[in-house]
């Protein structure tokens, strides 16, 4: 789908009166491929039949999307604002992220301008309110009573990552849709579609390392392939990793295997080429060691070492989070692993 600028507004080509002549804007992959209906958005079986449901129905209450970034949350919300208002959508949908404004004044003034006024043809507006959990407490106590006051003009979509911090009253004031992280074959569908799209060979190989570097984040998939695409039209899996400053499972299990065998110099020497040819932070490379660790089949490394090589690479995180020298922990966490030499 191609944008348009006219009259100094972002446009789809309907909106563009005959004999205008103008030159498309390219829009980032993760905008041009946004879902434009409830249809499109993928991963998802259990909760798009339930929002196509409200909008065959004309209503709908206020509604908590929880899950991780990525997966769909924004996408259906919008989607869904669009079959509901048509072509007064822009009218009819707010969009707000609590992250940029998350003080207590965006409630009582933006927020509630919006909700106050009558929607245009339609029975109610909708607001939507994104990483609602970065709101303060003051401002999700004077949300809470907005949304009961207002509920005959305006509903509420509240999108976070973890809906445990928000307030009990606003949680029980909505229906909580939790979205998950997608699927593989799901993933692997969709970045074909769009391969296709934009006429790139995407081979097998590569495929799963966006896959894997992804972890379920379909926002992140499609960066990555757009990425790796300025390089070449042809995808492959070390482009990948390049792009995504990951290193490939073989490298951090190598890493691993090398320090379960006492041989700490080497398992040192494959850290340094993480860290300064891959340009991982600690915390990739953490991640990585748990994502592999976890992994390994019970040939390799039995369970009981797996539940004491998890405790020790918990409390290095928790040290690395906290701001502890990345080199230092991550040179640390291999010693330890050495207690475990078979």
């Amino acid at each position: 789908m191609h944008y348009y600028v006219y009259n100094g507004f972002l446009v789809q080509f309907s909106q563009v009166p005959l004999g205008v002549d103008l030159l498309p804007i390219e829009l980032p992959w993760i905008e041009k491929y946004r879902p434009e209906f409830l249809k499109e958005v993928i991963g998802q079986k259990e909760i798009v039949p339930r929002l196509q449901s409200y909008t065959k129905t004309r209503n709908c209450p206020n509604m908590l999307f929880s899950g991780p970034a990525g997966v769909g949350k924004t996408s259906a919300a919008v989607a869904l604002a669009k079959e509901f208002f048509g072509k007064e959508f822009e009218r009819n949908f707010l969009e707000l992220n609590a992250s940029d404004e998350r003080g207590i004044d965006v409630v009582r003034k933006t927020i509630k301008d919006f909700a106050r006024t009558l929607a245009f043809n339609s029975d109610f507006k909708i607001i939507f309110l994104d990483e609602s959990d970065a709101l303060t407490s003051d401002a999700q106590q004077a949300l809470r009573r907005t949304m009961e006051k207002y509920t005959k003009t305006c509903r509420f979509i509240l999108s976070c990552n973890y809906s445990s911090r928000l307030i009990e009253p606003i949680q029980s004031r909505c229906v909580v849709f939790r979205f998950k992280p997608l699927l593989s074959k799901d993933m692997d569908k969709r970045l074909n579609e769009i391969a296709k799209e934009e006429k790139l060979e995407v081979d097998r190989k590569a495929l799963d390392a966006i896959i894997y570097v992804s972890m379920g984040d379909m926002r992140k998939a499609v960066n990555v392939l757009q990425a790796a695409s300025t390089l070449n039209k042809k995808v492959e899996e070390d482009m990948v990793f390049n792009v995504s400053s990951r290193a490939r499972p073989s490298e951090i299990k190598e890493m691993i295997s090398l320090a379960l065998k006492g041989e700490f110099l080497e398992a040192r020497s494959r850290l340094d080429a993480l860290m300064y040819e891959h340009g991982m932070s600690g915390e990739d490379v953490i991640l990585q060691i748990y994502r592999e660790v976890i992994g390994m089949d019970e040939a390799e490394l039995n369970s009981k070492t797996k539940v004491a090589l998890m405790d020790i690479i918990g409390e290095y995180n928790f040290r690395l989070v906290e701001g502890a020298n990345e080199r230092i922990q991550l040179e640390a966490l291999l010693a330890q692993f050495m207690k475990f030499k078979e």
